[in-house]
């Protein structure tokens, strides 16, 4: 990839070698770095029976062994939006891809619930940039009606990485030793900040994108650009505080199934490393057609016509709704297929959910607050999530496995946590101009 020099301006680029739709190729860029993020993510869920056994874990150990990830994932969500919006989104998602990278492949030496926390602190700190540098990237290099759709298609590649861990990590478990699996995962998310950094340059930089897609990406962004924004000013506003509490309330229904799912098929229906991968393909595959589904609701509505913040919140509505599926996997009575059926509709609704809480911040927010902003959200959604993984270990310990109470929570959340985002945001509107 021919690298633009930073000292031109976008007029005196050497466009003529431009590629069509040049945007999408960074999308699938985003695509697969959340791809990897997740299965480094996973491996531990999968792995928990046997490490748990080899280990001689208890369930409040891996609760705070997860806590652990949570904790690094809230304190550096923090700075990965500053860090994101300070060194910019290439170098800055270059070195937190760098540091996760590490810390997965770091967790093969781990010996003791101690040094698995460690690691999973370090992938914590580390992974926390993917989502602020992903976001800002899509409000950088798309335009306002295409973005929920270009969100649902990179956050779908949450739901194929955890699609494509429970097939890799049980093979190299099986024929490796269970090491072996976070080196491989780690390894390609290492492969991934290569590729970034070859590729990704700023639009009006960018000499594979031409200047009639570069005028269609600029078409109907917000004009007025603030180069700093404290965090203190972000929480002055309504939307903030929308999208802060729409995370902290659902982030940790996702955390759930992504570290318990795995734990909880075992012991409820005795399934084995070997055969987990049908019930959690079925259950993510599910999920990634909800991520692109949600987004390609909203932007079909805004098509049609209808007003922003009208359009997103339908598609919330429609996934909060379905969502509610969830509360009823009590009630399956040891049926394996219709239990995966059930969590499938409520995963594949939480990333439809997803895919359109994530715009609040690039429809209410300038694109240079962007990255801060999700930062924020994404430490209120991690500290629910530590909140949860404590909470979860200790519930299973006391309550023998006791699940039905954790779906009934799971079920119910979105639609109180579309009520919480009505009542603070009941319009849309851009938040911070020049102005104000």
């Amino acid at each position: 990839m021919i690298q633009g020099d930073p000292a031109l301006s976008h007029s005196d680029i050497d466009r003529s070698h431009a590629i069509p739709n040049f945007r999408w190729y960074i999308c699938a860029l985003l695509f697969f770095a959340t791809t990897v993020n997740y299965m480094d993510r996973m491996v531990l869920g999968i792995l928990k029976p046997v490490i748990s056994q080899d280990l001689h874990w208890t369930e409040d150990q891996y609760g705070t062994v997860i806590a652990c990830f949570q904790a690094g994932y809230a304190v550096m969500m923090l700075v990965a939006g500053w860090l994101i919006d300070k060194l910019g989104t290439r170098i800055g998602y270059m070195i937190s891809a760098a540091v996760w990278s590490l810390s997965s492949m770091s967790h093969a030496l781990a010996r003791n619930a101690f040094e698995f926390g460690m690691a999973r602190l370090g992938l914590g700190l580390g992974e926390a940039a993917n989502f602020p540098a992903a976001i800002k990237t899509v409000a950088t290099w798309f335009p306002r009606r295409e973005r929920a759709l270009a969100t649902g298609i990179f956050n779908s590649g949450s739901n194929v990485g955890a699609v494509c861990a429970p097939l890799l990590v049980p093979v190299m478990a099986a024929n490796f030793g269970w090491h072996s699996a976070f080196l491989v995962t780690g390894s390609l998310s290492m492969l991934w900040v290569i590729l970034w950094s070859f590729t990704y340059r700023e639009p009006e930089r960018h000499p594979r994108l031409s200047a009639a897609e570069l005028a269609l990406i600029r078409s109907d962004q917000d004009e007025a650009v603030l180069h700093k924004v404290p965090y203190a000013r972000l929480l002055t506003k309504r939307a903030a505080w929308a999208f802060i509490m729409g995370k902290f309330l659902t982030d940790p229904v996702w955390w759930f199934y992504l570290n318990w799912l795995p734990g909880f098929l075992h012991d409820k229906y005795k399934v084995d490393l070997t055969h987990l991968g049908p019930p959690l393909i079925a259950v993510y595959v599910s999920a990634d057609i909800g991520s692109i589904g949600g987004g390609w609701i909203s932007s079909r509505l805004l098509v049609h016509g209808w007003p922003v913040g009208k359009a997103r919140k339908t598609a919330m509505l429609i996934c909060a709704l379905a969502v509610t599926a969830a509360i009823f996997v009590p009630d399956a009575r040891g049926n394996l297929w219709l239990t995966v059926g059930l969590i499938s509709i409520a995963a594949a609704s939480h990333q439809g959910w997803s895919a359109n809480l994530f715009t609040i911040s690039s429809d209410c927010f300038p694109r240079s607050a962007v990255g801060s902003m999700v930062g924020l959200a994404g430490f209120a959604g991690a500290l629910g999530g530590f909140i949860a993984a404590k909470a979860i270990g200790l519930w299973l310990t006391v309550s023998h496995d006791a699940y039905g109470p954790l779906f009934l929570i799971a079920g119910s959340m979105y639609l109180i946590a579309l009520l919480v985002i009505q009542i603070l945001l009941p319009r849309y509107k851009m938040e911070l101009t020049a102005s104000n």
